[in-house]
């Protein structure tokens, strides 16, 4: 039998490369995971709303559907075992006009179906009651859903995979891979000192950088690798007291929730994101679009005062869709679509990814470990 410097290499250290790396951990492979950042978590997974989800939009039997509500459920057992702080605050999902019941009303039957525990339907009244402030026609309340400390949640899953025998290396940027004869793989790595290695299972997760990572892994088929989008979204912070307890959402707009209000780790009153695609990740934020979200934010809060949102950072999605296109599963690519034994290439791992990122990880290992 080859002997291989790693069970199992993981491209790319956020959340999800690090839960994927978690996973394989625990059924007792040896794992490196590569990040081409100084630091872990400093791509998608550092700009995000921190928002643990319900589950509730996603489509009946999709991997998000599926990997969002049993990803949570892993997730909150998980900050409690490690101590990683999070408040399960609830969301309330509102009609801001009668227009909009309706759309609740097919929420509702969604998360059901969803299996998503401990759902309400609120009137108007009943909202406002939890919520004074608030305009709602109806709501819908999720109470499993929450904020958490993403970055001590990752840490976290550090510390686990080192525990477990595995290493998580820095500042070392995948550049390619080479299949086997017999199986496995051999890893070119970059940095100060390029290396090579050799592993037994690879698995791919970078977010932005995923088509480049597949296209770099000799004998990935081009047709398999999705067009990448970019998918950007800014975040204005209030000058104030938080307003709100819970988080409040709109209804969902297309391929997006909707710029959102949360009230963070820290207590304060954060909302976003908006949407905008963009040919190449920029993460610059114009004020001028303040006066737009304050807008769209008095719909569901009145009494927003004028000039009291801030610009306080931007994210980037990494879309396998364009702007009128429908809104794709989660792609976990294993051989029976690329034809590369040991290998499963991750595509389009936005929004729920962070809340799934456990039973992304699971999933993955089933995939890799079970696989003949």
């Amino acid at each position: 039998m080859t002997d291989f410097d790693f069970d199992a290499v993981v491209v790319g250290a956020g959340a999800v490369g690090l839960a994927c790396g978690y996973a394989l951990a625990q059924r007792g492979l040896v794992v490196a995971v590569l990040e081409a950042e100084g630091h872990i978590g400093q791509g998608v997974s550092s700009r995000n709303s921190e928002v643990i989800h319900g589950g509730l939009y996603y489509p009946t039997g999709s991997l998000k559907a599926r990997l969002c509500v049993q990803g949570r459920r892993r997730l909150y057992a998980f900050l409690d075992a490690h101590k990683v702080a999070y408040k399960k605050c609830g969301k309330l999902v509102v009609a801001t006009s009668d227009d909009e019941i309706a759309r609740l009303d097919a929420i509702w039957d969604q998360a059901l179906a969803n299996d998503v525990e401990g759902m309400e339907r609120l009137s108007g009244a009943q909202a406002q009651a939890l919520e004074p402030g608030l305009n709602a026609h109806a709501a819908l309340l999720s109470p499993e859903s929450g904020v958490f400390a993403s970055h001590d949640y990752m840490l976290a899953l550090h510390g686990e995979i080192e525990a477990a025998g595995g290493a998580v290396v820095l500042s070392t940027p995948f550049e390619g891979a080479t299949p086997l004869e017999g199986g496995g793989f051999s890893v070119r790595a970059g940095g100060v000192e390029p290396t090579s290695l050799t592993c037994r299972l690879l698995v791919t997760a970078p977010g932005l950088s995923a088509q480049d990572v597949a296209a770099s892994i000799e004998g990935f088929p081009k047709d398999q690798i999705p067009k990448a989008h970019y998918g950007k979204g800014v975040y204005f912070r209030l000058t104030g007291k938080a307003p709100f307890q819970r988080l409040v959402y709109p209804p969902p707009i297309h391929g997006a929730l909707g710029t959102h209000y949360r009230n963070d780790m820290g207590g304060q009153a954060v909302f976003g994101p908006d949407l905008e695609y963009v040919p190449a990740p920029d993460y610059s934020i114009d004020p001028n679009r303040a006066e737009a979200f304050a807008a769209y934010i008095r719909k569901f809060w009145p009494a927003l005062p004028d000039g009291v949102l801030t610009p306080d950072y931007a994210g980037v999605r990494p879309k396998i869709h364009g702007p009128d296109e429908p809104q794709p599963d989660f792609q976990l690519r294993g051989a029976d679509t690329h034809g590369l034994a040991g290998l499963v290439a991750l595509f389009g791992i936005e929004s729920p990814g962070l809340t799934s990122s456990l039973a992304i990880g699971e999933a993955v290992a089933d995939l890799l470990v079970d696989a003949p």
